[in-house]
C-alpha cells in the first residue's frame, strides 16, 4: 500500500507574528517554523503505523521552497520512505491541493491521510480539494483509521455519539486527535533521514483562486474586572453601563 502524506510548514505557536507592506503580506523574520502539528502527530505518524501494520510505502509531500528542509527531514526521521517537495511558494490552498493531486495521479496512492487543518489558517480546504481534483472519496474529522483487504474503516466523532465508515481504497483522509499516538524521532530516525531521496519537482501551474487584501493581528485582550461576589449592585452597574449587555 502506497500513502502520500502531505505535510505544511506553520510559524510556531510561541513566535511573534508581524506584517509587511501596508498588511500584505506576513514577516517571517525572526519567526521559528515547524511541521504542522496535525500533520505530524496525527498523518503521518498513523501512515508509518500501517506501513508497520501491512508493509508499504510512506511517501510525505511539502509544497513549498528550499527553507522547508528542516520540516521534511523530521517527517522522514519519524519513518517516512521518502519525500517530494513541489518547488514553489504555497499561497493559495487551490494551488497547493493541485499540486498535491498532480503528483498523486504520477504516483498510484492508494490513501492521502492529511492531518485535520494547519495552525497558521486553519481554513480546513486542502484535504477536501484534493479528493475532488482526484475524483475520490474523502472523509473528515477521522479520529480512527483502519484498512483491511482494500478497504478503509473509519470512526469520528459527531454530535451525539461516533460514527462508524467504510470507504473503498483509494481515498483521502481528514486525521484529527487519536488517529495515533505523537512520537519523537530517535537517533536512528534522524541519522537514516539524512540519507533518504527528497525529490525536486516543479510546479504543475500557477493557477491560485485567492488574493489576500491584508492581515490583521486580533485585538487585544481587555482588562479583566473583578467583583467581590457580595457586591452585586456594582456587577449589575458594570454590566449595564460598561458592558451593555444588561
Amino acid at each position: 500500500m502506497k500513502i502520500l502524506v502531505p505535510i505544511a510548514k506553520v510559524p510556531d505557536t510561541t513566535s511573534r507574528i508581524a506584517f509587511i507592506d501596508n498588511n500584505t503580506k506576513f514577516n517571517p523574520d525572526g519567526v521559528t517554523f515547524i511541521m504542522n502539528p496535525t500533520d505530524e502527530w496525527y498523518a503521518v505518524v498513523r501512515a508509518i503505523e500501517l506501513k508497520e501494520k501491512q508493509g508499504g510505502e510512506v511517501v510525505v509531500i511539502h509544497v513549498g521552497l528550499a527553507d522547508s528542509d528542516s520540516v521534511i527531514r523530521k517527517a522522514l526521521a519519524l519513518g517516512a520512505d521518502r519525500a517530494i517537495r513541489v518547488d514553489a511558494d504555497p499561497t493559495d490552498a487551490y494551488f497547493v491541493a493541485a499540486q498535491i493531486a498532480a503528483q498523486a495521479k504520477e504516483g498510484a496512492f492508494d490513501l492521502i491521510i492529511t492531518g485535520k487543518e494547519t495552525i497558521d489558517y486553519n481554513s480546513f480546504e486542502v484535504g477536501g480539494m484534493i479528493a475532488e481534483l482526484l475524483d475520490w472519496p474523502a472523509v473528515a474529522q477521522v479520529s480512527k483509521l483502519e484498512i483491511e483487504n482494500g478497504v478503509a474503516t473509519l470512526k469520528r466523532e459527531v454530535e451525539g455519539g461516533t460514527e462508524t465508515v467504510e470507504v473503498k481504497l483509494p481515498m483521502v483522509v481528514g486525521a484529527e486527535k487519536d488517529m495515533a499516538i505523537a512520537r519523537i524521532p530517535n537517533m536512528k530516525g534522524i541519522m537514516s533521514a539524512k540519507g533518504k531521496p527528497v525529490a525536486v519537482v516543479p510546479a504543475t501551474d500557477d493557477v491560485k483562486l485567492t488574493v489576500i487584501a491584508n492581515y490583521a493581528l486580533p485585538d487585544k485582550a481587555k482588562q479583566i474586572k473583578y467583583i467581590s461576589p457580595d457586591n452585586v449592585g456594582e456587577l449589575v452597574r458594570l454590566l449595564h453601563e460598561e458592558a451593555k449587555v444588561i
